[in-house]
C-alpha cells in the first residue's frame, strides 16, 4: 500500500469515527507531545453533487456541514481533518491523530490501538447494516405473456 493511499485510509477511518469511542482509545495513550492550531477549527457547508447515470449532468443533492482542523507538531509536522458535522473537538483530535500518525516514533502505537479497532468496529458496522439490508430484499420477477 503506497504511503498516499495508507494516509487516506486512515483519515477516512478516523473521519468516519464515533468520537466517543475514538476518544475513549485515545485516552488510553499518553503521549506528551502537543499541538498548536495552524488556523481556528472552522465549521462550514459544502454541497453535496449527484449525477444521474455515468455520464449525466451533475446535479445539487443538497449541503453539509463539515468541520476540518489544522494542527501543527512541536516538530513541524502538520495534521488535517475534515469531518461531517459540527463537532470541533473531535476534528482537532483526528487532525492530532493525523500529525502523530506522520511520525515514526508514534506510528506503530496508535495504528495498533486506535486506527485498527475503529476500522474493526467500521467493517462489522457495515456488514451488519449490509445484512439487515438483504434481509428485506424483495425481487420482482417480470413473467412473459404469450401472444
Amino acid at each position: 500500500m503506497s504511503e498516499l493511499t495508507q494516509r487516506q485510509r486512515w483519515m477516512s477511518i478516523l473521519a468516519h469515527s464515533d468520537p466517543a469511542t475514538l476518544e475513549a482509545h485515545w485516552d488510553t495513550l499518553h503521549f506528551p507531545t502537543d499541538y498548536q492550531l495552524l488556523r481556528p477549527t472552522q465549521i462550514g457547508l459544502i454541497q453535496l453533487q449527484g449525477r444521474m447515470e455515468v455520464d449525466g449532468p451533475r446535479f445539487i443533492v443538497g449541503d453539509m456541514t463539515v468541520t476540518r482542523a489544522a494542527v501543527q507538531l512541536e516538530d513541524g509536522t502538520c495534521g488535517y481533518s475534515y469531518i461531517a458535522g459540527r463537532n470541533k473537538p473531535h476534528a482537532e483530535l483526528c487532525a492530532w491523530i493525523d500529525a502523530l500518525l506522520q511520525t515514526r516514533s508514534y506510528f506503530h502505537e496508535i495504528w495498533e490501538r486506535i486506527i485498527t479497532p475503529l476500522a474493526d468496529q467500521q467493517r462489522a458496522r457495515r456488514e451488519q447494516q449490509q445484512h439487515d439490508v438483504a434481509a428485506s430484499r424483495v425481487n420482482f420477477f417480470t413473467l412473459v405473456r404469450g401472444e
